[in-house]
């Protein structure tokens, strides 16, 4: 129906790659008799695992233990230690234990039980010569402690392999750019390969090997993470899974004892927001000017009012102003100044919706760039944020003397 997200397949999916099990499929599919058959059968013609989450809990939609006996012809047998554990489990919280609990109970012949030390269903791993289905509980408080703790050894032994990846994240370079920098490794690539992601401002490229253990793995890795930061410079601003720009931009300020602060008329406060997202952005983060109205431009920012009526509020003059106004009326070093049409309304032919001016001062010099967005309010909003944070980290280091590649989207 929509309403529920799969974290789980994520989730699985990225612990797989750890273990050397590659995921190649990823399926949804109801609480149906026959639509669940008929994807397990679709699942086990095509992999030597498969992992079901869900469907093992004690009411009668839970049909997941009953399709996989079926499917390996095996009987269901009502194991007496697991009842014995949910009497126990109930007992333990007041709760009186109704006989549809016993359901969970219910084990195929020959199949291991995995036990859940957080909940009611215990997990079962069944299998065959050539096959082996892990069924884990569908609540990921459940469910991801069961992996751990059942699964993943499991898992690990059958792939024999370890794959591991190492994130390089370049900005201020387009996809097609960044692409061609490389081609010649991306031609020529067998272990590790190299799998990049574009973002708005950003190119992501995943390094990936596998090998019998990740100390090979790594070492496969590395040389390429290097040749690629040899490649793009400074334009790599993390080699960190779950570094985002922001903290690349807090890190920089840091690092050359400079102050920031933000202008923002169409973003309000989304730059701000993204900026103090960042653990310890106190020491270099100092505030935040929301100017959203022409009155609040000239008031905050000391923005000229003959500016505002001449070339309007989303023009290049104007997101200089606020720039310099903001490092005026603050004590940062860096300003980062955006104005612009967010959307859906408010366009004109000179000026249509999309439109995005963003500027930035460090220090004595001022850069403004011009963007055109196309897409809704919330994307357009979202895009001057990630381009705003790119010029600023970008104008950081060409104001420092730092070579970068200074193509922008």
């Amino acid at each position: 129906m929509g309403n529920i997200v799969n974290t789980n397949a994520a989730y699985l999916a990225a612990r797989c790659a750890d273990l050397g099990a590659v995921c190649y499929f990823q399926t949804v599919v109801g609480d149906n008799p026959g639509r669940l058959e008929s994807t397990l059968n679709l699942a086990l013609s095509r992999a030597d695992a498969v992992i079901l989450t869900g469907g093992l809990g004690p009411t009668q939609d839970d049909l997941t233990k009953q399709t996989v006996a079926k499917l390996f012809g095996r009987e269901i047998y009502r194991d007496e230690a697991t009842c014995e554990a949910l009497r126990a489990y109930f007992k333990r919280r007041g709760i009186a234990c109704t006989e549809n609990n016993f359901r969970q109970a219910d084990i195929p012949e020959g199949a291991e039980i995995l036990p859940n030390h957080n909940g009611t269903a215990p997990g079962i791993y069944i299998f065959d010569e050539t096959k082996h289905v892990f069924l884990l509980p569908g609540p990921p408080n459940e469910m991801k402690p069961m992996f751990e703790e059942s699964v993943a050894p499991k898992l690990s032994a059958l792939s024999g392999e370890v794959i591991y990846s190492r994130m390089v994240k370049v900005c201020g370079i387009p996809e097609s750019t960044a692409e061609t920098m490389i081609s010649d490794i991306l031609e020529g690539q067998t272990n590790p390969t190299i799998a990049p992601y574009a973002k708005l401002g950003e190119v992501h490229f995943r390094v990936s090997a596998k090998a019998c253990d990740e100390e090979a793995a790594s070492a496969l890795v590395l040389p390429v993470v290097e040749e690629l930061k040899k490649r793009f410079g400074a334009a790599v601003y993390s080699t960190q899974e779950n570094e985002e720009l922001e903290d690349a931009v807090i890190a920089l300020c840091k690092e050359r004892g400079y102050r920031i602060t933000t202008a923002e008329s169409c973003t309000g406060g989304l730059i701000s927001a993204r900026l103090v997202n960042v653990s310890g952005a106190s020491a270099c983060f100092d505030r935040s000017f929301v100017t959203y109205t022409n009155e609040a431009k000239i008031e905050e920012l000391g923005v000229s009012p003959e500016t505002l009526d001449r070339v309007g509020a989303v023009s290049e003059e104007t997101a200089l102003e606020m720039a310099v106004g903001a490092q005026k009326h603050s004590k940062a070093e860096v300003a980062v100044a955006v104005t612009g049409i967010a959307g859906p309304t408010g366009g004109t032919p000179e000026k249509p919706v999309g439109l995005v001016y963003v500027a930035c001062a460090v220090k004595e010099r001022v850069w403004v760039r011009k963007y055109q967005f196309g897409g809704n309010r919330a994307k357009n909003r979202e895009n001057t944020v990630t381009v705003a944070l790119a010029m600023a980290r970008n104008c950081i280091l060409e104001y420092d003397g730092v070579i970068y590649h200074q193509e922008m989207i």
